[in-house]
């Protein structure tokens, strides 16, 4: 009875000793039906190949890959790629697959075939503990051998032409972009070039290591402008003592002018007008009608005029340009001279103070305004210098990809290359005979041993002392062992013989 006490190991001996035929019967017969069901199964044949994924041939110290994607997610993007329907119904319709089955859909086929096709990775264990994928498996399962292995080598072939089709794809759509971007980063240097330079023009001599420059030219300046302004005093003093001198000479000239004049006939006074109206003629030709002795002669020709008025000899009349007799003195024309001389000198010293001062301004203005225009120039040349480096980066980045681009195209960067061409499959790879055949020697014990468990939980039998004291649940006070005739039989033969040869003896 199961199920009622704890079960030993002798228990379950017992068991499999009153029962043993119950577990030789089925683990005898169902390999046989097994193996019987497995011949009835249609045979299908699997071709295999290896492909092996090879490295660029160039170092990548010299030209960088510019693909850099693991190979394991750029093979599962190719396997869905390759196993999408616009791929396989080509192969399908080419080595006519599946035309035992007219009822199904193309979809259907499609499926039918992707299952069939198996994609299985190689890792491989470096010594330095990591792992890569150094290739991998490509197997399609057919009805027919040489079916399987033309298929597996059209699949192949595809993940080939794929794989040098998408590397030289990427590639090239890298280069593309960097070159796109490369054209806009130049264009934003240029503008940041084109800015700096503008800026530089506008505030030259006012950049950042130039402030010495302008201190230097504004001690420079202030050192001009004090010797100019000493240059100018001195000259205005000369013209002072000058003017005085001309002053006095002709305050004697004109009285002894006027003794003459007093004497004189009119004729002779027309002729002192005549020579005081050309030489106020030469004067205004060179000084302004303000200037002193312009005004002076105006002044002396208008009492001539009027002393000839009054001698009744000639209305006053304008003065004309006839020259005539009657200049001043060498001396005094020699001070005109020299206080021309020294007013022109004056004039210049003014001029050359203002330019200087200008140029003192200039360069306070400048000073000023250095902390302002060194902030604005470290701003400009740290965005170009921002946009400088980007351009370079983006500039070597391109190089690289050109040359990576190269590569691909020569067929000399990463690729797949077939180690072990498909194979043409000697015996099915289902049903696989052996392991139908074990498979029902496993499904023969099993039900076996579920059988003997089945009629061992249905009866009810007592069969050793356990079971007594388990069910009856009272001590043992005494067993009585067995009773057998065959050992007690035994045991009187072999007396018998022993007897037989006693009296043999004696």
């Amino acid at each position: 009875m199961l199920g009622q006490r704890e079960l030993t190991l002798e228990d379950y001996v017992g068991m499999l000793r009153r029962r043993i035929w119950w577990l030789i019967v089925p683990a005898v017969f169902a390999p046989a039906i097994a193996y019987g069901v497995s011949t009835m199964l249609p045979s299908r044949y699997t071709s295999q190949t290896l492909v092996l994924v090879e490295q660029q041939k160039v170092p990548d110290t010299l030209v960088r890959p510019v693909i850099t994607e693991v190979l394991d997610e750029r093979l599962a993007t190719m396997k869905e790629q390759i196993l999408s329907r616009t791929r396989l119904q080509p192969i399908i319709e080419m080595f006519g697959l599946f035309e035992d089955k007219q009822k199904l859909s193309v979809e259907d086929k499609v499926e039918l075939m992707r299952k069939a096709i198996k994609i299985s990775p190689v890792r491989a264990d470096f010594e330095g503990g990591g792992s890569g994928l150094p290739g991998f498996y490509v197997s399609f399962t057919a009805p027919n051998a040489r079916l399987a292995q033309q298929v597996c080598g059209e699949i192949t072939s595809m993940f080939l032409a794929e794989n040098l089709k998408v590397r030289e794809q990427r590639a090239q759509g890298t280069t593309d972009f960097i070159g796109s971007q490369l054209e806009d980063s130049k264009q934003k240097l240029d503008e940041q070039d084109a800015k700096l330079a503008e800026f530089k023009r506008k505030y030259i001599g006012q950049l950042p290591g130039q402030e010495q420059m302008n201190f230097n030219m504004l001690s420079s300046l202030n050192t001009q402008l004090d010797a100019n302004t000493q240059a100018l005093n001195q000259l205005q003093q000369s013209r002072t003592y000058s003017e005085s001198v001309l002053s006095q000479q002709l305050q004697t000239w004109r009285a002894t002018q006027d003794n003459k004049t007093a004497s004189a006939s009119p004729e002779t006074l027309e002729q002192q007008l005549t020579a005081e109206q050309a030489q106020l003629s030469e004067l205004e030709s060179k000084y302004t009608d303000t200037y002193p002795d312009v005004v002076r002669l105006k002044d002396d020709i208008e009492r001539l005029k009027s002393r000839i008025a009054e001698q009744g000899n000639i209305p006053a009349k304008p003065a004309t340009s006839e020259k005539k007799s009657g200049p001043e003195p060498p001396q005094i024309q020699q001070l005109r001279a020299q206080l021309w001389g020294i007013e022109q000198s004056i004039r210049n010293k003014q001029s050359e103070q203002a330019r200087i001062q200008s140029q003192l301004s200039t360069y306070q203005a400048r000073i000023q305004l250095s902390p302002v225009i060194e902030e604005q120039y470290k701003q400009l040349t740290r965005d170009y210098d921002t946009a400088l480096k980007f351009y370079n980066d983006l500039l070597q980045k391109q190089n690289e990809s050109v040359m990576a681009t190269d590569l691909e195209k020569r067929q000399q960067g990463e690729q797949f290359r077939v180690l072990d061409p498909p194979n043409l499959p000697e015996r099915p790879t289902f049903p696989n005979r052996p392991m139908f055949a074990a498979g029902g020697f496993a499904g023969g014990l099993a039900i076996g041993f579920g059988l003997i468990f089945l009629l061992e939980l249905k009866e009810n039998l007592i069969r050793n002392e356990k079971d007594v004291a388990f069910y009856l649940e009272l001590p043992i006070l005494t067993q009585i062992p067995s009773i057998d005739d065959a050992p007690r039989r035994k045991n009187a033969a072999s007396l018998s013989r022993r007897k037989t040869e006693v009296t043999r003896i004696a």
